[in-house]
């Protein structure tokens, strides 16, 4: 039996993520994504509220990218909060958006190396050890964290071949995408191998209209043209893409139309939601992390309508 996580996408005011964390919680998750998007809310301030709140909910920081966000710095933030929440934090690394890094002006070369790497120095300093690394995008030298000697299981956030493979080598686990269609999450876990396999599966009960957006803003990016495909829905990339940098929202629901919502997320009535979860959890997922749950209500609706 898949464990149930729930996602947080940094939309959400920050004085709602205790009452949401709280539910998650109540409601038998067993891990709070925290995710790490350009121009939302941060984090580690986030994931800080959300341990602080609960009492043994594991929150990932989901997930850091090496081009925003120096290793070194991310793994003292994964070590600072594990430091006070001992055994309760995990740290998901991840090239981040594409399209969000371009806003933000930053370059992202190779991502296979800047991955690999900040995983290596992660380790190092977990470990409470000197580091001593040199590669390719970074180097660490001569110094070792204040709060090392903490084992913190980290995960990398993929969906292309090359990048699912390093996970499987280096990381304890995968994580796939969000709005990711099973027939396209199995060829990504087949890919992956080894390690701790997990997903984020947009969920709603009710009316599907609230979904559409949150799906676009994944779904515009380029590197989802393969999840699309295997999905079956008939979706033109480009023209989400489009609308959504200019706000068009009328054209972006309009593109996102109810079969790529059934296709790419459990949403619908209760027995509709619980057989498209059966569905990803039948690929073979340790955990499936319910996202688009926006506040603590629906949280705690949603886990209860699922049998949590």
């Amino acid at each position: 039996m898949a464990e149930i996580g729930i996602s947080i996408d940094g939309r959400a005011p920050l004085f709602e993520i205790e009452a949401q964390a709280q539910a998650a919680e109540a409601g038998g998750a067993s891990t709070l994504w925290i995710a790490c998007h350009l121009f939302l809310r941060d984090p580690v301030t986030t994931a800080a509220l959300a341990l602080a709140a609960t009492k043994k909910i594991k929150v990932a920081l989901m997930a850091m990218s090496p081009y925003s966000t120096h290793p070194v710095y991310i793994a003292m933030a994964a070590a600072s909060l594990d430091e006070k929440y001992a055994g309760r934090v995990i740290l998901c690394l991840g090239a981040g958006a594409p399209a969000d890094l371009k806003a933000a002006g930053i370059d992202s070369p190779k991502p296979l190396v800047a991955i690999g790497e900040t995983v290596k120095v992660c380790r190092q300093l977990f470990a409470g050890e000197t580091a001593d690394f040199h590669g390719q995008m970074f180097n660490v030298t001569g110094r070792r964290l204040a709060n090392g000697g903490y084992r913190i299981p980290i995960v990398i956030a993929a969906s292309r071949p090359n990048m699912l493979k390093l996970a499987g080598r280096q990381s304890d686990g995968v994580l796939i995408s969000a709005a990711t269609s099973p027939p396209f999450v199995k060829v990504c876990l087949d890919q992956a191998g080894a390690g701790r396999k997990s997903c984020i599966v947009y969920t709603k009960l009710g009316s599907l209209d609230p979904i559409r957006r949150p799906i676009g803003f994944v779904l515009r990016g380029a590197h989802h043209a393969e999840n699309i495909r295997l999905g079956g829905a008939g979706l033109d990339q480009q023209a989400l893409a489009a609308a959504y940098a200019a706000e068009n929202w009328s054209e972006v629901d309009r593109l996102v139309n109810d079969d790529v919502v059934r296709r790419h997320t459990a949403c619908g009535t209760p027995q509709q939601v619980r057989d498209k979860l059966d569905e990803y959890r039948a690929i073979g997922l340790d955990e499936i992390v319910l996202g688009g749950l926006d506040d603590a209500a629906s949280i705690a609706t949603t886990l209860e309508a699922i049998g949590r």
